[in-house]
């Protein structure tokens, strides 16, 4: 999928546009057990409760590709036969009328999915999307078209309890105190079934959403969709600088690695200019030609492509900014930490001054020190 088709889907869950007749879901205590499951009706609901349903699910699916959003791959074999694609299409040709195979669905989050001290909502909706044309410019059209995309939403949510409160009840005109309430917080991880590929369903494939930068949650991937879990956003970062420092060894140098995020922060700014759907991704080819363009031997950037590779495969590229981070750059030493705006990487530069290396910063336009300016 792309960013386009997943915001329209998403455009899809206000109340006034889409077709979900019912919200189905549980929750699941800290201990992973199922305390109690729900059918409720849309239509009975009031509009607030409507509203906040459907925002829940609206961010279970919400993010960019290639950052809280992935797309995750089913082999033939599992669609042909396997019982973790057979549940899914249960699902959805039931449109969650099939009560056991919510069941089902429950039991493999309750006994997969823990997070710290907190309990699971787990909310699930069916909708009918009559796909409308989008012309020429993009837009979309209002005669509708032809295809059909039947799916499904989940959307799991973290159960915290708040704190107790001292309130006024006004029908008693006295103060009291209220215990600790439960308190659904926003979706930790989410996915969509089966995914809108070309805006047409892709059985092939369901889409992930996922919170969390530093944690996969590689057991509810694999109890729920059996596939290799996508990479978390904490640990690509970390993994390209580990396989960037250890194939290049002594040729990191300060300038190498400020060209590198230099070059792939363009890269994503002209992209996002550009206004290209697909998203931008790079790989190991990519990111050697700027190592060979920044003065790295052809022996070190050989080196890096060949790590790069075992540490992220070869099918697939990832978007530049997942690589490094676009947005701050940082300078740290061991005692001190120098913060400086991503295109402004010329104000800083290092020197070997009497044997001693040194950062040095331009400060033509003023210094402060706590707020002081000083001369």
């Amino acid at each position: 999928m792309i960013d386009k088709e997943a915001a329209e889907l998403r455009r899809r869950l206000r109340p006034e546009h889409n077709g979900i007749t019912k919200i189905h879901g549980c929750y699941i205590n800290s201990f992973g057990e199922i305390v109690t499951r729900f059918d409720d009706s849309m239509a009975l609901l009031p509009v607030e409760e409507q509203e906040k349903y459907l925002e829940l699910l609206k961010k279970g699916i919400s993010g960019t590709m290639g950052r809280a959003l992935s797309d995750l791959s089913f082999s033939s074999a599992q669609v042909l036969g396997s019982e973790e694609h057979g549940l899914l299409m249960k699902l959805r040709s039931s449109r969650l009328e099939d009560a056991d195979a919510r069941d089902q669905l429950y039991g493999k989050i309750s006994a997969s999915l823990r997070l710290p001290d907190t309990g699971l909502l787990v909310l699930l909706a069916f909708d009918t999307y009559d796909v409308p044309y989008r012309g020429k410019d993009g837009s979309l059209q209002d005669d509708g078209g032809d295809t059909q995309f039947s799916y499904f939403v989940c959307a799991i949510c973290p159960v915290k309890e708040g704190r107790p409160v001292f309130r006024y009840d006004a029908a008693e005109q006295a103060f009291h105190n209220r215990g600790a309430d439960l308190i659904v917080g926003a979706p930790e991880l989410g996915f969509l079934f089966p995914a809108f590929d070309d805006r047409a369903a892709n059985i092939y494939a369901a889409l992930l959403y996922n919170r969390s930068r530093d944690e996969s949650h590689e057991a509810f991937i694999d109890a729920v969709f059996h596939t290799r879990p996508p990479m978390a956003l904490g640990v690509q970062k970390e993994t390209f600088r580990d396989v960037l420092v250890d194939s290049l060894a002594d040729e990191c140098s300060l300038n190498v690695v400020q060209n590198v995020h230099t070059q792939l922060r363009e890269m994503a700014v002209e992209h996002k200019e550009a206004r290209i759907p697909e998203p931008l991704t790079v790989g190991a080819k990519e990111v050697g030609e700027i190592l060979e363009a920044s003065g790295v031997s052809e022996e070190k950037a050989a080196a890096f492509r060949v790590r790069y590779e075992e540490a992220f495969g070869t099918e697939h590229g990832l978007p530049p900014q997942n690589l490094m981070n676009a947005s701050r750059l940082e300078f740290k030493t061991p005692d001190v930490v120098i913060k400086v705006a991503p295109d402004r990487q010329d104000l800083i530069s290092m020197r070997e001054l009497g044997g001693v290396r040194y950062l040095l910063i331009k400060a033509d336009d003023g210094v402060e020190l706590n707020g002081v300016a000083v001369q």
